[in-house]
This record gives C-alpha cells, structure tokens and sequence, in this order.
C-alpha cells in the first residue's frame, strides 16, 4: 500500500510535499537522498534523486565493507592460483622437451653431452655404497642399459614382487635375445638396508642384482633426482614401513632415463618393452 499512497500524494501535493513524506518515513527503510536546486518553472527548490546513496550515516560504510569482502576472496584465490602456476613454470624450465637437444651432459658420467632425450631430464650424479662396501657413482655404470628400482628390504609385498619380475625379465631378455640389462636395486631406507643385509637380501632374488644403500642425505638426493616419492610410516614400537611409488627405470647407455614401469607389468611385458626400447635405440 506504501507505494500507492506515495503516488497520489506526488500527484496531489506535489513534488514538494511528496518529498517531504518520503523523507519522514522513517531511517528503516532504503530511501534516496536528495540534492537540492533551484526549479526554474515552479519557483521553488526540487529534489534531485541521487540512486547511488540511500538515507542513514552507516548504510553507505556498511554496504562498501560487504562489497569489498564480497571480492577479496575470489581475489585471494587468483593469487593462489598465480603462485601455484608460477612454481609449476619454474620447475618445467629445467626440463627439456622431446626432441630438444641438452646442452650439456644429463647425468655428468662422461658419456657424451649435447644428447638427445625423449621427456624432461629424470637422474643426476650420485655417490653410494654398494653391498660389496665399494663406493659406486654414476659413472660405473655408465654404458650399460639399466633396470633401476628403488625399495626397501622390509617391504611385506610390493618390493619382492618386484625383485622377482626384474630377475625373470632380465633371464628372458639374455637366454632368447642375447640382451644384457644390468638390475640395479637403490633402498630409500639405509637406516636398515646396511650392505651386508642389502647383499644377503638380494642374493634371495638375483645375484646379479645391484644393490645401493649410502647416507640418508645421499639416497634422499637421488630420490629427488629421479622424482621418486617415499615417505616412513611408523608402525607399532620402533617398527616401521616406508610408504613409496616402487619407481622402476629403464636407463640407456647414457644414463638417460628412457621409460618407467609400474607394478602392473609381469615378466613377458616388461622383458618385451624393454626389448622394443633397445632395439629401436640401436636401428
């Protein structure tokens, strides 16, 4: 009915009057503000309606705090998002893409640079300790192709797993096509992988089987290197798991990683994956 009564009371009182009802009408309600000049054709002063500001000292202050929270939270997640997409650029620009050529050597063992790869650079130099206590570093190996896993010993299920595809891959690829892979085991727990242990571990599976344990700092770094993630699980007591993505690496004779397999792969397949991978390096 309010807005009724504010139509016959414009049209029989006026401008003026109508005005001045509107603003006895209580500080309530949402009412325009008026700014006052002078009317040429009825002689006396006429409001004219401002939309932007409604009556009331604190409606105006209130209303702008509500807008300003209304936009600083999507603006808080844009910013987020820059600083995600930011680490992400700068981490892609150490890799090189398919088909680029490295200027320098990938891994540093002397194998040649200005090398070609097929994905972004996985691996780097190392320094660790064999089950023999001998120091061993990338440039041992190098010139070999190279089954690498990374594991643990105390691994219940996944780990020996593992070790058994590795071993009978590795017997397929020499008795039927005269290829030779070198296994190389790394634990990523040399709190308990000792050399000796590691050795009388992996004699179960394969003695040709490399096995790498060293400092913690220094499997850490490898672990880094070659983006395999692990992390202890602490069990009942002092006993615990280590809780990793069992990363397994096919690695050509320049120490560049080529291919990695998952645990979904039995014998057949990977022996028969890593022969397609070695001969279409060697045609």
């Amino acid at each position: 009915m309010l807005p009724c009564r504010r139509l016959v009371l414009s049209c029989r009182y006026g401008a003026s009057q109508a005005a001045t009802f509107l603003r006895r009408s209580g500080p309530s309600k949402r009412i325009q503000s008026f700014n006052y000049s002078k009317s040429t054709r009825q002689g006396h002063e006429m409001p004219d309606v401002n939309p932007l500001f409604p009556l009331g000292g604190g409606g105006g202050t209130q209303a702008s705090s509500r807008s300003r929270a209304r936009y600083a939270v999507p603006a808080i997640l844009l910013g987020f998002a820059g600083f995600i997409t930011f680490l992400h650029y700068n981490d892609e620009r150490r890799a090189v893409p398919k088909g680029q050529s490295s200027t320098s050597s990938n891994s540093g063992c002397g194998c040649g640079s200005n090398t070609t790869v097929k994905g972004p650079i996985i691996g780097g130099p190392f320094t660790l300790m064999s089950t023999e206590n001998k120091i061993v570093t990338e440039k041992d190996v190098c010139g070999k192709w190279i089954l690498l896993y990374f594991g643990y010993s105390f691994s219940p299920d996944v780990g020996p797993e593992q070790l058994k595809m590795i071993s009978k891959a590795v017997d397929k690829l020499e008795s039927k096509h005269n290829q030779k892979i070198l296994p190389v085991f790394v634990t990523l727990d040399p709190q308990r992988d000792s050399p000796s242990h590691l050795r009388a571990y992996l004699k179960e599976f394969d003695s040709r089987i490399l096995g790498l344990t060293g400092a913690a700092s220094a499997m850490r770094q490898m672990a880094q290197e070659y983006r395999v993630y692990f992390k202890k699980v602490q069990e009942d007591g002092d006993d615990y798991l280590v809780d990793t993505s069992h990363n397994m690496y096919l690695l050509n004779p320049k120490m560049e990683v080529i291919r990695c397999f998952g645990v979904e792969y039995n014998p057949d397949e990977l022996s028969q994956e890593v022969l397609k991978e070695v001969t279409s390096v060697s045609q």
